[in-house]
């Protein structure tokens, strides 16, 4: 018997006229963000994801201690409380990815999910950080995360969250699965030419070894004055055979939807029994520094 659910994800530009205040940038980009969760929320989306730091550019473009200004508290901070309404008010779970503060300069990249009766159910810290030529300097900004893989029990399923270069690291996307994971979200802002062919490769690859959907979500456009590349978008959501479902265009502002049948997750494991046949007996080694 299928199980359906409608999940959405939002991509969003900063636009190229960036005011130089930074908590009018973020007011502009929760504005633009509103509208977009209503759209989602038109298209019946029952479980809708974020862009990472979606409430501003991606900022780790530089090094600059006055972007430690948009830090806010989870779940005591404005942006959750809002989302928080959003959500009650559309019946819809949520994953909101902000730049969060634990205490004063102590910073976490993060993201809270929201049930969709607006009860927040937790936080999940990126775990892995770049530090990247050019433009990927997040450890000037954020702690490395220290939740684990926390797998969240919504009113759609089990929701996991992995964040942009955590993609990259297939020992995390393992621990979601068998913390009981049905579809992971990962928020991104990603640039063609460094890590674009990766794109189409890694997420639908754990979404396999797994036996989960994906939602992938990529920022757009070019973010000034830093231009350190073209956020080129194309989020989607893949299928537990690794098949792309959905995805969204390159280069505007998008909500993409689609329908996930959590029954596959059932047929698909009783197929590739990855998870009966993996040996962890033989992977001590893996652990080490």
């Amino acid at each position: 018997m299928s199980k359906i659910v409608r999940a959405g994800l939002i991509q969003a530009s900063v636009g190229s006229d960036l005011p130089s205040d930074h908590q009018k940038i973020k007011e502009r980009m929760i504005d633009k963000h509103m509208a977009l969760i209503d759209e989602a929320a038109g298209m019946g989306a029952q479980v809708l994801c974020l862009q990472e730091l979606f409430y501003g550019p991606y900022f780790p473009a530089e090094q600059d201690s006055s972007w430690y200004d948009l830090v806010e508290h989870i779940p005591e901070g404005p942006t959750v409380r809002l989302m928080q309404e959003v959500a009650r008010k559309h019946q819809m779970v949520m994953i909101v990815p902000i730049y969060e503060e634990e205490i004063t300069g102590l910073y976490y990249n993060t993201a809270a999910v929201i049930d969709a009766d607006g009860t927040y159910l937790g936080k999940y810290r990126k775990t892995h950080l770049p530090h990247v030529h050019p433009g990927f300097w997040e450890k000037f900004y954020f702690r490395p995360g220290n939740s684990g893989y926390p797998v969240f029990d919504t009113r759609v399923g089990k929701i996991g969250v992995y964040i942009c270069y955590d993609r990259h690291f297939p020992e995390g996307a393992r621990a979601l699965g068998l913390n009981g994971a049905e579809i992971v979200f990962n928020p991104s802002a990603t640039v063609a030419g460094l890590s674009e062919y990766l794109w189409h490769l890694e997420q639908p690859a754990h979404a396999v070894a797994n036996g989960y959907f994906i939602g992938a979500i990529n920022r757009v456009g070019h973010e000034q004055p830093w231009d350190i590349g073209e956020f080129f978008g194309m989020s989607y959501f893949c299928d537990p055979r690794g098949q792309i479902i959905a995805q969204a265009s390159r280069d505007r502002d998008e909500v993409v939807v689609a329908d996930l049948d959590l029954e596959m997750i059932r047929e698909v494991r009783n197929t590739w029994q990855f998870f009966r046949d993996r040996r962890p007996d033989t992977y001590q080694d893996l652990a080490s520094p």
